[in-house]
């Protein structure tokens, strides 16, 4: 069974010490989708939500949010970002799917900051698109890759 690195000798939580690992180019993507109203998708494509650019503002919102990531997860490092990077695409009819690709050269992943960067970029959609349509449901998000580090390689199947 593998230690549980979060906890000290007495049990309690901790920040675990990454200072003697290695710096390595680590990079994660992450994806989230908002399903919502077939009018909805199509007035966020045409410029017609009265909030303004709805994707524009959430690129920004999600990007703010990968460097904020160690200020609402607690147990998370403060890294030093060195690219976040989000595309939008969509089935043309009501689902607005969502990745975030973020990158560092550290001593830990960046996991947890491609996940907020999705997570807060689709809340952010919401936002701008609530008074038109309640309903939308921002679901499925998930790791879909993460490179660098001693645990390798994955890939979401």
């Amino acid at each position: 069974m593998d230690n549980l690195t979060h906890f000290n000798q007495q049990n309690r939580a901790k920040m675990v010490d990454v200072s003697e690992k290695a710096v390595t180019t680590r990079e994660a993507t992450a994806t989230v989708k908002i399903i919502m109203a077939e009018e909805t998708l199509q007035r966020i494509h045409a410029g017609q939500v009265k909030k303004g650019d709805v994707l524009a503002v959430a690129q920004v919102a999600g990007i703010m949010a990968a460097k904020k990531t160690s200020e609402l997860i607690p147990m998370c490092h403060l890294l030093p970002l060195s690219g976040v990077d989000i595309h939008f695409s969509d089935n043309q009819i009501d689902t607005l799917t969502i990745t975030a690709t973020v990158r560092v050269n550290h001593q830990t992943g960046v996991e947890m900051e491609a996940l907020t960067a999705c997570q807060i970029t689709a809340l952010t959609v919401y936002d701008m698109c609530k008074a038109m349509d309640r309903g939308m449901q921002i679901t499925d998000c998930h790791l879909v890759e993460k490179k660098g580090g001693k645990s390798g390689h994955f890939v979401y199947k």
